[in-house]
């Protein structure tokens, strides 16, 4: 093959791979719910909680179905927490998953799962008993089993314990197919919250948790996969003058609660998952740019590094300041808006 002719061929196929990303928000342009798993160490840092506010705010808005929420942290309150979060803003059905023998992170941050627990009663909200809760990678397996084809997209915001040993999963009573080839069927997009790519190199707490589980995510997961690093949420800061001034007509939030909890008061905080979650949903538009495509790896320090390569299926997220304005203020516009439950 001559020279030309191979940058041809590269050239297309970056563009059928781009193509396929494209296609993940076809569903929202055509007025269908974009099929949304979110996978989060609910817990552990407080970004976490308004990440999945936002996606019960899409839902109201029919441009989410949340097929399912997921905790890799540790801890049993965290699956508590996301049911009790499901109930209150009116979406009971949606399945809750935790983690079995995940990484340990109980001394890394105060965990508001557990504060927001005891205020259960005056949520008139019920959850399960926390052996109820379903394994996360047994979840997954029923969920993308029962999904359309290249139709579901995977927002991780916390360690990728889950996704790794789903993606090492074995045929089930759901599917003859292995988590490999399950994912690669029925996920067309993994929006992730990790790692760092741009300014000083540092070990991005996600990675650091469970690094044999980032390398292999990066290593092998199938499909499109889109990163908002720890650079870009650390832009953009969601403000404690909103937690405390615009939630007077609900007497007792569990996010609101939640963030009072996780640190004292006023703070501002980064807004590392929600960037992952604005962009799976809504797609790059005024929010953000890109990276050059390539391939992500975890080396050797739990660092992440990324290698330019026009056919590779990995991209990073960026902003400057004005795309940092943009998305500071679409996030707190989609916090702020009471739940659809409550109206």
């Amino acid at each position: 093959m001559t020279d030309r002719r191979f940058s041809i061929f590269l050239l297309l196929v970056a563009y059928i791979i781009f193509a396929g990303c494209s296609n993940v928000k076809k569903a929202t342009a055509a007025n269908e719910p974009l099929p949304v798993i979110f996978e989060t160490d609910m817990g552990n840092d407080i970004d976490d909680a308004l990440a999945l506010d936002m996606l019960y705010k899409y839902a109201d808005q029919k441009m989410v179905k949340l097929l399912a929420v997921s905790s890799n942290k540790n801890n049993p309150s965290s699956a508590v927490y996301l049911d009790i979060m499901n109930t209150w803003y009116g979406y009971p059905e949606i399945p809750v998953g935790k983690v079995v023998n995940g990484a340990n992170s109980e001394h890394d941050a105060v965990n508001y799962t557990r504060v927001v627990a005891a205020y259960q009663p005056a949520f008139k909200t019920t959850t399960k008993d926390t052996a109820a809760y379903p394994e996360s990678v047994a979840l997954y397996r029923r969920v993308l089993s029962e999904a359309a084809d290249h139709s579901v997209v995977i927002i991780s915001v916390g360690f990728s314990t889950n996704l790794a040993r789903l993606l090492h999963s074995a045929p089930d009573v759901h599917t003859d197919l292995n988590g490999k080839e399950l994912v690669a069927k029925k996920v067309i997009l993994l929006s992730v919250m990790a790692g760092n790519f741009e300014g000083k190199k540092m070990k991005e707490y996600n990675v650091v948790k469970d690094v044999p589980a980032a390398r292999k995510l990066f290593k092998e997961w199938p499909t499109e996969i889109v990163v908002s690093p720890f650079e870009v949420g650390e832009q953009i800061r969601y403000p404690a003058t909103s937690i405390l001034s615009d939630f007077n007509w609900a007497a007792h939030h569990p996010m609101v609660i939640a963030y009072k909890s996780y640190a004292k008061m006023p703070y501002d905080r980064q807004t590392w998952d929600l960037t992952a979650v604005l962009y799976a949903v809504e797609g790059a538009k005024n929010y953000f740019s890109f990276s050059e495509r390539g391939t992500i790896e975890v080396i050797t320090d739990a660092s992440t590094a990324f290698t330019p390569n026009p056919t590779g299926k990995h991209r990073y997220l960026k902003v400057n300041a004005e795309q940092a304005e943009s998305v500071k203020k679409r996030c707190i516009a989609l916090v702020t808006t009471p739940p659809a439950a409550l109206k």
